[in-house]
């Protein structure tokens, strides 16, 4: 029935790869069902038959699809189904985009949808490299113009060694997680995370995992080769060389004075009637092409800037190759969140707030893999405004969730753990203006919210972005802190975030095929020097080290470790006991399955006085120790005290004050609040109190020191008196 089926079989990182083709999804341009491991990834590639009409950029659409059934989950949603796309995918989704991207005709205008459908997931294995690979050979076998293939791989740093593809296992334990995607000559995009890892092992570990790009990448020329369809033609969309110089010649010298500004506004005012007069030039000689005006002004204006660049070591705004534009940092902009921080570099300005919650605003997770939760989030919003633009919000794209996602990443080895610090973090990064790199700008606000809230973060982290000009012979300029213009018209937006020790994420966009070695060691040498100074000259000018005290507006949060078997006794039948603790001490508790327990209240006190109760609860008082407690019953004999809910034990009427007692009812009553030791059990194993030893030690009240007062037998001698010290011996 299969007459074309085909399979094809190659090594990826120890583990078998095997690529089916011939049998799913026949009516694609291009597909391939992809095994890694038992990783399974159908991908398929398609192309509209007409180009699309009154765009002028080419319409790729990229997604990649996660199915839960492919780990055995049913989704959690009200309709058991598979929603919207998760950000884990959306981030999936452009890793897969960026390296195939500039590999495409530019000047294409038929729409090309690409879909990597994830059916099953080996945790060794992992999907979005299995897709990656999947894509580019469904794209290299189908008719669609593509100048493929690529390959990626993901590299990790593993007890000093480099591992291709680590396993579960060794994720837990690399220092890197770094994909890396080639074509058979150059490395097309990477995408890094590190634990503060030196450019040099970062290279390296680039370099390490090119070079295995290079074995599957010429597998995929075997395939191609053996069933690759013949690439169909398509119409150029290019503007022709004869309309572009007309337009040079109309409007180079008025071109050149507009871009020569720092300020994007003045830039794009000054260009508005160059546009027009353009066209009140061109539009009767162009009739059907005067769309393909605005087209090759925008060639015109990459032509000025990459001449400037490349001739003159020249920029738009006057600044030398290796000068970042001026800096500014603040903390404590809004009032009342628990910490705020906003970074300006050019006419690049973003605000970033820091919240701090409980362990049960951690953010639930349904995807592919075992992470469940995450106490960390960082998210990204750039509203039309920042552009000066009026789109109404719709929400975050993906741009903003990738932009998110790579803050998040580059924060994330310096975020306490949850042992030191156990609150829920969450930084929303809002771009007030944008003129180039502002998810850089965003890890920079960050560490400032961060440590304006008082978060004890490891070390400072700062980003920033680095620009290429490539010529024709080979050679290249590289320059720090692009700008807008320096972004649209450059080959590369080159992103790198670390602290001093070292880097924590990598994001690479490119407009061409590739980078070679040396383009990427100056990349990571010129970023490194650059957010030293960042670090040294802005943020740490402006706040020092993380505040030591927490936001009065901040929760504040307290955790104990109980046994599990005393879980039952805190909580209570019905949940009574801890009702009651929250109820009186005016806190939240949550109680984790593994005993640990957060207590969160408004007021430190409080929350220290909820934590004694359950800990007093959880575990035997300690002999010696003085709690405050209160009476419960009386007895001819003596009073019963209650420490904590359960917590019940006898004071004898010969403890009950350090005088002679004649009667209990002349020394307490049910409902008084007073001071106990606790002493040892007796031969039942019940609790033992002594009022008189508590207030000798803590009050320093003698015998007939103070016959009415406390001390004495008056009933009102135990009131108001001392402050409660909860499971600990006073000094």
């Amino acid at each position: 029935m299969f007459e074309d089926y085909k399979v094809f079989k190659t090594e990826l990182g120890g583990r078998p790869l095997v690529v089916e083709t011939g049998k799913m999804a026949m009516l694609a341009a291009g597909s391939c069902l992809i095994r890694y491991g038992e990783t399974e990834v159908l991908c398929t590639a398609t192309i509209s038959d007409q180009p699309r009409e009154g765009v002028d950029f080419f319409p790729l659409s990229v997604d990649y699809e996660e199915k839960l059934y492919a780990v055995g989950k049913i989704p959690g949603s009200f309709q058991r189904r598979e929603g919207k796309a998760s950000e884990k995918a959306i981030l999936a989704s452009r890793v897969i985009d960026r390296p195939i991207r500039p590999l495409f005709p530019k000047d294409m205008r038929n729409d090309v949808s690409v879909v990597a459908t994830v059916m099953s997931v080996d945790p060794d294995c992992s999907p979005e490299i299995t897709a990656m690979i999947g894509v580019s050979i469904a794209l290299s076998i189908s008719p669609i113009p593509w100048d493929g293939p690529i390959s990626g791989v993901s590299v990790g740093l593993v007890d000093g060694e480099f591992v291709i593809n680590p396993t579960a296992e060794q994720k837990e334990k690399s220092e890197m997680a770094v994909t890396v995607a080639s074509t058979d000559s150059l490395v097309a995009m990477i995408e890094a995370g590190g634990n503060e890892i030196s450019d040099e092992d970062m290279f390296d570990g680039i370099m390490f995992g090119h070079k295995e790009n290079q074995k599957i990448v010429e597998f995929i020329k075997g395939i191609q080769k053996e069933i690759g369809k013949e690439k169909i033609p398509f119409e150029s969309n290019d503007p022709s060389p004869e309309m572009f110089e007309d337009v040079k010649a109309t409007a180079e010298a008025d071109v050149m004075k507009a871009l020569d500004t720092d300020d994007k506004r003045v830039r794009d005012a000054a260009l508005l009637p160059i546009y027009e007069r353009v066209h009140a030039e061109l539009d009767e000689k162009y009739p059907d092409e005067t769309e393909k005006i605005d087209d090759c002004m925008y060639k015109l204006q990459k032509f000025i800037v990459r001449r400037w660049l490349t001739q003159e070591g020249k920029r738009v705004d006057g600044r030398k190759m290796d000068e970042i534009r001026p800096l500014d940092a603040e903390i404590d902009v809004l009032s009342r969140v628990h910490g705020s921080g906003m970074f300006t570099r050019g006419q690049t300005q973003v605000l970033t707030v820091a919240t701090l919650g409980t362990a049960r605003d951690a953010q639930l997770l349904d995807g592919l893999d075992d992470e469940d939760s995450k106490r960390y989030i960082h998210h990204y919003n750039m509203p039309s405004y920042s552009v000066g633009e009026t789109k109404p919000s719709r929400g975050p794209g993906r741009r903003e969730i990738g932009h998110g996602a790579l803050a998040e990443r580059a924060l994330l080895p310096v975020i306490p753990s949850e042992e030191d610090f156990p609150y829920t973090i969450r930084l929303v990064s809002e771009v007030l203006t944008s003129n180039g790199s502002t998810s850089q700008a965003s890890v920079c606000g960050s560490t400032l919210a961060l440590m304006a809230a008082g978060v004890p973060i490891k070390a400072p982290v700062a980003g920033i972005s680095c620009g290429l000009i490539t010529m024709d012979d080979g050679s290249f300029k590289t320059m720090i802190d692009i700008q807008g213009l320096e972004d649209f018209f450059g080959d590369m937006d080159f992103k790198v975030a670390g602290t001093k020790k070292g880097i924590t994420a990598i994001q690479m966009d490119l407009k061409i095929h590739g980078l070679t070695p040396e383009i990427i060691k100056e990349a990571l040498e010129k970023t490194h020097k650059a957010r030293n100074y960042i670090i040294d000259e802005v943020i740490l000018k402006c706040i020092p080290e993380p505040r030591k005290e927490l936001s009065k507006y901040a929760p504040k949060l307290l955790t104990t470790k109980i046994d599990v078997d005393k879980i039952g006794d805190v909580i209570g039948k019905q949940g009574k006991v801890i009702q009651k603790i929250q109820t009186e001490c005016d806190v939240k508790i949550d109680i984790e399955e593994d005993g640990t327990v957060y207590i969160t209240s408004q007021d430190i006190d409080n929350a220290k006085r909820a934590l004694d109760i359950v800990e007093t609860i959880a575990k035997d008082p300690e002999v010696g120790a003085i709690y405050k407690g209160v009476v419960t019953r009386l007895m001819p004999f003596g009073a019963f005290v209650e420490i904590a809910p359960g917590k019940e034990g006898m004071v004898h009427i010969s403890q009950l004050d350090v005088n002679r007692v004649n009667k209990v009812e002349d020394v307490v009553a049910v409902g008084d609040e007073v001071l106990v030791k606790v002493l040892p059990k007796d031969d039942q194993g019940r609790l033992n109190f002594s009022r008189k030893e508590a207030l000798i030690e803590v009050n320093g009240i003698k015998p007939d020191e103070n016959n009415s007062g406390e001390g004495g037998s008056k009933r009102n001698s135990s009131r108001g008196h001392g402050n409660r010290n909860h499971g600990k011996k006073p000094e």
